[in-house]
């Protein structure tokens, strides 16, 4: 078990120092919530270990054999009447080991194709479709591994593309102690395929890398479970920064030693916090559930001066009804925008099948 670990280090080690940015990369739907649950966990969760399958697309390691012949479909309402979604299945090999085959897509609708002269001759398609082909095993009672092979196709118009990924990862969960940890490489690949050629060939991109780690903790005498979990660990400074300024206008100069410092410090807090995403679940059995969370990051690039918002937070629930089980997931990006999702699964063995 010791020599496994310790190989898996190795190499995440070795690939880590070759990526550093944050945000960057093609195939940005990969980033987006699988389902209402993750939805209202703040967008990502590679730690919680229950029999909800979904959490598999962050974490294959955390797919196990309480998820088999359970099947999930989940569909979300974004930004400017796109639509995105999930499918997916797993099934027990064994005692041991869990296969699943997942889909995410993403609709961005119908567009009108418009000639230099503004005439009007059809219309196009934009969308994106990624199929993971995960694989877990228990490799004693409190660790586990999981790997995630990704095909990529994606179309715009006359433009398509092909690309491939990988997700690997670790889970720790002690039942005893009711605490679950995570750790996960993210949308490792590149494109095979580019949308275009350019003098050199073919005009290729990474995926958007992103590495994690979280825990989870349920209170024992108390019906809440917290969550932490910190992204996009290869790049400690998450803020954006605009090139449209003159360097002068974004770099503020201090009168003495003790607030360059003060300001110093507090810069470094501040990006070492948006790394962070904090989700808290009331969970008084395990047919129902209701969840409320904030994303750091996505709060301090999406609010705006002057209006009240809540960009950054999320919230969600949801409820096992007969034989299945339904969420709900709600995020704000901005004032007066929304994000919707929907989530419905339910295990075969409940039909017997």
């Amino acid at each position: 078990m010791t020599k496994q670990i310790s190989i898996i280090v190795l190499i995440l080690s070795t690939i880590l120092p070759c990526f550093s940015q944050a945000g960057y990369g093609i195939y940005q739907f990969l980033e987006l919530p699988a389902s209402s649950r993750l939805a209202a966990l703040g967008g990502s969760n590679v730690s919680l270990k229950d029999n909800d399958i979904n959490f598999a697309f962050q974490n294959p390691a955390l797919l196990g054999t309480e998820s088999n012949k359970v099947i999930s479909f989940n569909t979300a309402f974004y930004l400017a009447d796109i639509q995105f979604g999930s499918v997916a299945y797993a099934k027990s090999i064994d005692s041991t080991s869990t296969l699943a085959i997942g889909i995410q897509y993403i609709d961005y609708g119908t567009f009108k194709n418009v000639t230099d002269f503004n005439e009007i001759i059809g219309q196009f398609t934009a969308k994106d479709y990624a199929v993971s082909a995960m694989y877990a095993r228990q490799l004693n009672k409190l660790f586990s591994i999981g790997v995630s092979l990704k095909p990529i196709y994606s179309v715009y118009e006359q433009y398509s593309s092909f690309g491939l990924g990988v997700d690997a990862g670790i889970s720790y969960y002690n039942p005893k102690e009711l605490i679950s940890a995570g750790f996960v490489f993210r949308n490792f690949g590149s494109q095979i395929k580019g949308y275009y050629s350019d003098e050199n060939g073919q005009h290729l991109e990474p995926l958007p890398l992103n590495i994690q780690l979280g825990a989870t903790k349920k209170f024992a005498h108390a019906p809440l479970r917290l969550s932490l979990t910190l992204h996009n660990l290869q790049q400690f400074d998450l803020s954006y920064k605009s090139t449209n300024q003159p360097k002068s206008s974004l770099t503020a100069t201090t009168t003495g030693n003790n607030d360059s410092f003060v300001k110093t410090v507090g810069n470094t807090f501040e990006k070492a916090v948006d790394h962070a995403i904090v989700g808290v679940e009331f969970v008084p059995n395990n047919n129902f559930y209701v969840a409320v969370s904030y994303n750091r990051r996505r709060q301090a690039e999406l609010s705006s001066d002057g209006f009240k918002s809540y960009s950054g937070f999320s919230f969600g629930g949801g409820i096992k009804l007969s034989k299945f089980h339904v969420g709900f997931g709600r995020s704000q990006f901005y004032t007066g925008n929304y994000a919707y999702q929907f989530s419905i699964s339910t295990a075969l063995n409940e039909f017997k099948l």
